[in-house]
């Protein structure tokens, strides 16, 4: 036995499916046969990775590597055999490394379909090099193959796995692989779809919070498919998804609007993601609390001190005529600044809640009367012709510069061969400043043009969003008469930014709109204070 070398067998598969497929026991058998070719080689020990990929995974972090590693040291072992080199890794920068470190300390690494590894010269360095560096380059291109193919998959619009999401099913319809293995695809769970709209309805429209929705789902006896409730954070997951409008995403790539996938149109999705980032940001435009009686939370303030004014409550009990008591319950917007700081506030210390809310429901009204029946197309038009009109000035101004200066550049360029003739009383150095000089102030023209198109092109497509945010107060106005005091008091919320209230109740109301034709209207509602600011007052 003392000519008997010591194998130590390592075969290694990337993926479960690898190990579904017998590639491990054919590795072991391979190897097996080749030191039964060999005699004097005895198996000492079997060593398996299954689903480690040797592109992906360094040697510190693979437990048979290690194990290999300190065997060698000890000298449990003289022979490293594996099915092909790459089973030891593919890493370009790691791995041949490895392998030299091992021949160097004394052990044999062998592959049973390659032969042995040697280190004998530099040719043998190069080549276990070169071998490591292409099999790390196919495992980047299988990489990107594989990415490339589900990328396409994705943007084509087929379900290529991963969790389902609430308001899906998986639903087979005859597409196949390439393994001619048919495959899923996703389809509207009809039911659950119903239970999506209500959650975005109730969240966008009736100013539903996540912990809300939680509770109401929880009272209408709505339950997930496990028969669980949904809890908030759920909510806020189903909020956020995109999925919903119809869009399936894998990563940074996504697909076009899937229309049989799509349970929420794409502006009432961009209204919850607006609504969820104010609650975060900006409390003041978007209330946390719809369920109070009071039509203004967080954007009411005091005209005489800019103080924000607080909802507070209070009562006393009241007697009917048949002798029956109850509790006559008053809301007011109180200014705690002068209740806490008497004579630095000369504005009154609250205004009654019922009184207020009127007035600014009367104004509301009125407002969105006159844009219910304004021309949407005319108003946009309007908003942007000055600007785009002003834009269009300077890019034609910029342009006309430009060309005045090239033509400048070609005058001094042909007096340049004027000079060489001895045509010209110009000197040459002379025309070659003018001549720096006129292509410095091209490059800074050519800059001003391209910044002018740019401003002119942003302004061009700001119609368009202009056009959505037109549609969106639209849709306020055809919702406000009939809709719940909470859907009236979300549409308030993000159409007025703020209501300054001054003594006698004399208001200042600044719409959160961008047209300044909605703004001109509002003037018709003034009753007293007609002065020249975008802002509103009403006088009760």
């Amino acid at each position: 036995m003392e000519n008997t070398l010591r194998v130590y067998c390592l075969y290694r598969v990337s993926t479960v499916g690898q190990v579904e497929k017998n590639d491990i026991p054919m590795q072991r058998e391979f190897c097996r046969a080749f030191v039964d070719s060999h005699p004097g080689w005895q198996i000492e020990k079997e060593l398996y990775e299954k689903g480690v990929s040797g592109f992906k995974k360094s040697a510190k972090e693979r437990d048979a590597i290690q194990e290999i590693l300190r065997d060698a040291v000890q000298g449990k072992f003289d022979i490293l055999l594996v099915y092909m080199f790459d089973r030891l890794g593919r890493k370009d920068d790691e791995t041949p490394f490895i392998v030299e470190w091992f021949v160097r300390n004394g052990i044999e690494v062998w592959s049973a379909t390659e032969g042995e590894q040697r280190f004998d010269n530099h040719v043998d360095k190069l080549l276990n090099y070169i071998r490591y560096w292409q099999a790390s380059g196919e495992s980047i291109k299988t990489s990107v193959r594989t990415k490339t193919r589900l990328e396409q998959l994705t943007e084509s619009g087929f379900y290529t796995g991963g969790s389902i999401a609430y308001g899906y099913r998986l639903d087979k319809r005859g597409r196949t692989n390439k393994r001619n293995k048919e495959v899923y695809d996703l389809a509207i769970d009809e039911d659950a779809a119903k239970i999506i709209q209500l959650i975005f309805h109730k969240y966008v429209y009736e100013g539903f919070g996540a912990q809300r929705l939680s509770k109401y789902l929880t009272e209408m006896n709505i339950r997930k498919p496990n028969g669980k409730n949904f809890p908030n954070t759920s909510i806020n997951r189903i909020i956020k998804n995109p999925i919903y409008t119809g869009v399936i995403r894998n990563g940074e790539v996504q697909s076009e609007i899937i229309p049989e996938l799509q349970i929420i149109d794409q502006d009432t999705f961009d209204r919850a993601q607006k609504i969820m980032s104010d609650r975060t940001t900006h409390h003041a435009e978007t209330p946390l609390n719809l369920k109070g009686q009071s039509l203004l939370v967080g954007n009411i303030f005091c005209g005489h001190c800019r103080n924000r004014l607080t909802l507070t409550t209070g009562g006393r009990k009241r007697v009917r005529k048949d002798g029956s008591i109850y509790h006559d319950v008053r809301a007011r917007y109180q200014c705690h600044y002068n209740v806490r700081h008497p004579g630095e506030c000369d504005g009154q210390s609250g205004y009654g809640v019922k009184k207020l809310d009127g007035i600014v429901d009367r104004i509301v009204r009125y407002q969105l009367s006159k844009i219910s029946t304004a021309s949407g197309e005319d108003i946009v038009a309007k908003q942007n012709q000055k600007a785009i009109d002003l834009a269009k000035a300077k890019h034609h101004m910029a342009t006309m510069q430009l060309a005045d200066k090239k033509k400048e550049l070609v005058d001094y360029q042909n007096e340049g061969i004027k000079v060489i003739r001895g045509q010209s009383k110009f000197d040459m150095d002379f025309l070659n400043e003018l001549v720096n000089k006129v292509k410095t102030e091209i490059q800074e023209l050519e800059a001003t043009v391209k910044a002018a198109r740019e401003e002119l092109d942003a302004h061009i497509a700001n119609a368009d969003v202009e056009r959505k945010e037109y549609e969106k107060i639209k849709t306020w106005a055809d919702l406000y008469d009939g809709c719940t005091f909470a859907a009236k008091k979300m549409i308030i919320s993000q159409f007025i930014k703020s209501v300054y209230v001054y003594r006698d109740y004399t208001l200042e109301i600044e719409f959160n709109v961008s047209f300044e034709e909605f703004q001109t209207m509002a003037t018709e509602c003034r009753d007293q204070g007609a002065n020249e600011q975008p802002l509103v007052y009403i006088t009760a």
